[in-house]
């Protein structure tokens, strides 16, 4: 599906958004710079698949060290790995860098389970790539919710366990 389509689907749920263009980003680190410019919760996106073939897409806050061992008990998986780039690119219709909760309107086949840090479903602002990572949308975590609820991938809200801070002594 397009951005036009997204931004459509969006509209139809009354759901209002900011946007901003900026040169492609493609890691936490290239985004900082947009960090300043449009205020929010600012996340990654981690594209995953368990060990019984199912793929989920977990969105967290960009600065959040994502404990994968013990995120499977928190959502229910079995043991997490990262997804191949030709399987997001089949089911959420996007490219690595380009990840984004949003593309979930995308999976008309609903192989891709959602799962938002219920920190992000409660904030104000979340920002996110529109399908694309020359660009940020910002709208608030409760839209979010609904829109991927309303699009037939009701997300799991759940607190993204981190991984323990290494102390370099």
């Amino acid at each position: 599906m397009s951005e036009a389509a997204l931004k459509d689907a969006l509209a139809v749920l009354g759901i209002g958004w900011s946007l901003l263009e900026h040169e492609a980003v493609f890691t936490v680190e290239e985004s900082l710079a947009i960090h300043n410019a449009l205020p929010g919760a600012h996340t990654k996106n981690l594209f995953l698949k368990d060990s019984g073939g199912q793929f989920w897409l977990v969105t967290v806050e960009h600065a959040k060290r994502v404990d994968l061992k013990a995120l499977s008990g928190v959502i229910g998986s079995k043991k997490l790995s990262f997804g191949k780039a030709e399987n997001m690119e089949a089911l959420l219709g996007v490219t690595p860098g380009s990840v984004t909760p949003l593309a979930a309107l995308n999976d008309a086949g609903h192989a891709v389970r959602v799962v938002i840090d219920s920190e992000l479903a409660a904030a104000a602002t979340v920002n996110v790539h529109p399908l694309r990572n020359t660009a940020t949308i910002g709208l608030s975590g409760a839209d979010l919710c609904r829109a991927l609820t309303e699009w037939g991938h009701a997300p799991l809200l759940a607190a993204i366990p981190e991984r323990p801070q290494v102390d370099p002594a």
